[in-house]
C-alpha cells in the first residue's frame, strides 16, 4: 500500500459520485425505517382485521426450542415489495421529468464524420483527412 494506492483512494473519495452515493445510503436507511413503520404500524394491522392477527405473530413451533417466525419473513417480503414499488415510482417520475426537460432542447447539429480510410473523426466539411491525408470523395 504505497503512495499510489493512497493517492488513488483519495481521488476516489473526493469524486462527487462517492458523496452522492453516501448521501443516498444515509437517506435510504432513513427511508427504510419509514417503510418498515408503514408496514408494521399500518398495513399489518389492517391485514390483521381480515386475517384476525398480525403477520409478525405468525410462528411455527417445530420443537420446544426451535420456532420458525415465518410471519416476520412475510413482513420483510411486504417491506421489500413496498420499497421496490416506491423506488420504481420515483425512478419513473424522474425519467418522465428528464424526458420533458430534454425534449425542449434542440437536437445537436452534426459537425463531424468518420474518415472512410483511417476511421478518424474529422470535420463534416473536410475534403482531405488531416490524419491519413486521404482525399475524401463525398466532399
Amino acid at each position: 500500500m504505497g503512495k499510489k494506492f493512497i493517492e488513488e483512494f483519495k481521488n476516489f473519495i473526493s469524486k462527487g459520485n462517492v458523496m452522492d452515493m453516501a448521501v443516498g445510503i444515509i437517506i435510504g436507511g432513513a427511508f427504510t425505517s419509514i417503510v418498515s413503520s408503514l408496514v408494521d404500524d399500518i398495513i399489518n394491522p389492517i391485514l390483521g382485521l381480515f386475517g384476525g392477527m398480525n403477520f409478525d405473530q405468525l410462528a411455527w413451533n417445530i420443537t420446544g426450542d426451535v420456532t420458525l417466525y415465518y410471519g416476520k419473513f412475510i413482513t420483510a417480503v411486504v417491506n421489500f415489495l413496498i420499497m421496490a414499488l416506491i423506488v420504481f415510482l420515483i425512478i419513473k417520475l424522474m425519467n418522465t421529468a428528464m424526458s420533458r426537460v430534454h425534449k425542449d432542447e434542440p437536437p445537436k447539429a452534426i459537425t463531424t464524420k468518420t474518415c472512410p480510410f483511417c476511421k478518424s473523426e474529422i470535420a463534416i466539411d473536410a475534403t482531405r483527412c488531416p490524419h491519413c491525408t486521404s482525399q475524401l470523395e463525398d466532399a
